[in-house]
């Protein structure tokens, strides 16, 4: 492999592929073991699966960080071991009432925004040292403590569609969400909130990192252009990984602090006056360096002359500090 490629390969990942799987191939057909994705996706899911090579790879807790948009079906008059429509039928409510859109519509809309979930037993969860789909596999259930995620949207994407000879209602669904998000459990909870058992019973990842499934390559096609020399087509820049957290432009004199690892402090940069030299911001989504006191998120991506730079976090115990969480120049 060309030690200078490097970038982000926007992965169609295929259904019965384990995001392992995806990565163990593409070591073999790119030769290099300097390879890693960015958010793992079930077997049965397909969809977008960004994958960073070579010193890309230095970025990928921002790419597991980022939100992701997924598009999905709900089934509800039974649910499943796994909760999705690989597992064994543990639960049947047939539904014998119409859910009418509406009912529907205000559920769904009652998940958006910070919420706590308990994650499936059938996960990569660890707890005391041991997978839960390890104690699932062996007949056991443990108690599991609920964690912290968060809705961004979550909306119904098709009619209602109502089988009234099986009991079952089905719909889709496109939710835009962050890491950590079983997506299977919230269509569980979804069913619960309605009255009845339910499973997610299809599933595809459709974005990440600023990359869309309409883009995403199967690893045949990646496999054709790298024997054809031509898989510089098929990268992204390293930039894409952290396309979830806030741009903040730098000026030339700034650009030298952060490249030699320098604190930021919010105090010292309040208006315009501070900065050498002239820097902008193209839209609502890029902030200066006197901007960092509206930040609401705990990093931020600092570029300069379009190339990322740096990213920064806020300072665990100094506020108004920013301080390199990783220098990439």
């Amino acid at each position: 492999m060309d030690e200078n490629l490097n970038g982000i390969l926007n992965v169609y990942k295929e259904a019965g592929w384990t995001s392992f799987d995806v990565v163990a191939k593409l070591r073999g057909i790119l030769k290099t073991k300097k390879i890693g994705h960015g958010g793992t996706l079930d077997p049965s899911v397909t969809g977008v699966l960004p994958v960073a090579v070579g010193k890309s790879t230095r970025l990928l807790e921002y790419m597991e960080a980022a939100g992701k948009i997924y598009e999905g079906e709900v089934t509800i008059g039974f649910s499943t071991e796994t909760e999705d429509a690989d597992g064994e039928m543990v639960s049947k409510t047939p539904v014998e009432r119409e859910l009418t859109e509406s009912e529907i519509d205000s559920v769904m809309k009652s998940f958006i925004g910070k919420i706590k979930q308990i994650p499936p037993m059938y996960s990569a969860v660890k707890i005391n040292g041991k997978k839960l789909y390890e104690y699932a596999r062996a007949g056991q259930t443990v108690d599991r403590p609920a964690r912290e995620i968060t809705i961004k949207s979550f909306v119904r994407t098709s009619s209602v569609m109502t089988d009234e000879a099986a009991g079952l209602v089905r719909f889709t669904f496109k939710v835009e969400c962050s890491k950590g998000t079983y997506v299977r459990t919230l269509a569980v909870d979804l069913a619960e909130q309605l009255g009845y058992a339910g499973h997610m019973s299809k599933l595809q990842r459709t974005a990440s990192n600023g990359l869309m499934i309409k883009d995403a390559v199967k690893l045949s096609e990646i496999e054709v252009a790298m024997e054809a020399g031509e898989l510089s087509s098929l990268m992204y820049p390293a930039e894409y990984a952290v396309s979830d957290l806030p741009r903040v432009n730098l000026t030339a004199d700034q650009f030298e602090m952060a490249r030699v690892g320098k604190k930021f402090a919010e105090d010292d940069w309040v208006t315009d006056e501070t900065t050498d030299s002239p820097v902008s911001k193209s839209n609502k989504s890029e902030f200066l360096l006197t901007d960092l006191s509206e930040l609401t998120r705990d990093k931020f991506a600092a570029f300069y002359d379009d190339k990322l730079v740096a990213v920064y976090m806020k300072h665990p115990e100094k506020a108004g500090i920013w301080k390199p969480n990783k220098v990439l120049v």
